[in-house]
């Protein structure tokens, strides 16, 4: 079967790709579509479908940019309710790729609209499932992200209607089904992801604790919620701009491609409520940056980051930047909803200094200094770790000294 897993690390995504006999689907798209328009181009194949596994939370989707420029009709699963044209196909519905066969499995839990698309090759021989945020790789979807959004769903609710699903739904399935699943280790929609982005259902059932087939529905609930973090505050406004709908990324990236000058751009923050986002490393901001500009890397978990930091989805940003990386840093806004840029700094922070502009820097010192100070000078110490790595240190020196 001609499918084709497209992986994205900094956000843990993926996405797949199904194509025969000039006929394509994508399974899950990310804001930016041009790089599916351009693989299915290679097969001499037109885009039939845009098949969405649920409303993600994590990421805002391409499928409304995908539909305009390629003409797929857009499918979800039943009881989705998006605010524009979309099929919302009923449970065991089946749509043809060529040859190949979809076939749709309702499995709510995750949330109500949650779909797993089982695929079924030329020859009808069951193949694979798409499972979104139903089933992961060690892991399910955490069952409490739906209640941001729809109060009476409760995480409890949701909990049960997974155990539901998995047990008559999914564990039902041939053992050699490969399981694709739409997230990996570093997604914010379960607690305990594996890093593999692939594996066979009957694996899984051995090994993933959700599948257990000893757990009760009550024991279920309870394994799956104990240890959940609270989800990233821009989780809800992901949701419901998939629902509602957004603007083009092309309007987007547009409106956010300015190139200003450093008195332009030092003008521009002074003027507006533009936040000041330098996406460098931490080592070249240390060495100087913008006064009160906040410094969120590429190099990393960019998007989640900026979730976590940023608390107002429509902030308006400035961008400083390394030289040739100021789309980047915008896709990667966009991708999470964040899509006020308003312009960025051109010449990087090196035509800020040129200009003889203020700067700031902060002094960086390594573990062993920071092990002395704090010994010797009695200093304050904030830790601003997440919750769950702050208390997975504590438990680790606890376990050494007492």
């Amino acid at each position: 079967m001609k499918l084709e897993q497209i992986y994205t690390g900094c956000i843990a995504h993926a996405a797949y790709y199904l194509e025969n006999n000039g006929e394509a689907a994508i399974f899950d798209p990310l804001r930016e579509v041009q790089p599916y328009i351009d693989r299915a181009a290679k097969d001499n194949a037109t885009i039939k479908y845009v098949f969405l596994t649920h409303f993600h939370a994590d990421f805002v989707s391409g499928h409304l940019d995908l539909a305009k420029k390629t003409g797929a009709k857009i499918v979800y699963g039943p009881t989705a309710k998006p605010a524009y044209e979309a099929v919302i196909a009923a449970d065991n519905q089946v749509f043809k790729i060529g040859n190949y066969s979809v076939r749709v499995i309702h499995t709510p839990g995750h949330t109500m609209e949650s779909t797993t698309y089982m695929l079924i090759d030329e020859n009808g021989k069951e193949h694979g499932i798409i499972t979104g945020d139903t089933l992961f790789i060690g892991d399910v979807g955490r069952p409490d992200l739906a209640q941001h959004v729809v109060a009476d769903l409760t995480q409890e609710k949701l909990a049960g209607h997974l155990y539901d699903s998995l047990r008559n739904k999914i564990m039902p399935l041939s053992d050699d089904l490969v399981v694709y699943p739409n997230h990996g280790a570093g997604s914010a929609c379960g607690k305990n992801m594996s890093k593999e982005t692939t594996d066979t259902l009957g694996h899984q059932k051995e090994v993933n604790y959700a599948l257990n087939p000893a757990l009760s529905k009550e024991e279920f609930i309870k394994e799956i919620l104990t240890g959940l973090t609270p989800p990233p505050g821009y989780f809800p406004k992901n949701v419901l701009m998939n629902i509602q709908g957004y603007e083009s990324l092309d309007t987007v990236l547009e409106r956010g491609h300015k190139a200003l000058s450093a008195e332009a751009f030092e003008i521009v923050a002074n003027e507006t409520n533009a936040l000041v986002l330098d996406t460098r490393n931490a080592t070249d901001f240390a060495a100087g940056f913008i006064p009160n500009s906040i410094n969120i890397g590429l190099d990393g978990s960019f998007a989640q980051w900026v979730g976590e930091m940023i608390p107002d989805i429509k902030q308006e940003i400035l961008l400083v930047c390394n030289l040739g990386y100021e789309d980047e840093a915008m896709i990667r806004l966009s991708r999470v909803g964040y899509d006020g840029t308003i312009g960025y700094l051109e010449g990087g922070f090196e035509s800020w200094k040129k200009a003889g502009k203020e700067m700031d820097t902060v002094k960086r010192i390594t573990a062993a200094e920071f092990e002395k100070i704090h010994e010797n000078e009695k200093q304050l110490t904030i830790d601003i770790r997440k919750k769950v790595n702050f208390n997975l240190n504590i438990s680790w020196m606890r376990l050494i000294y007492l």
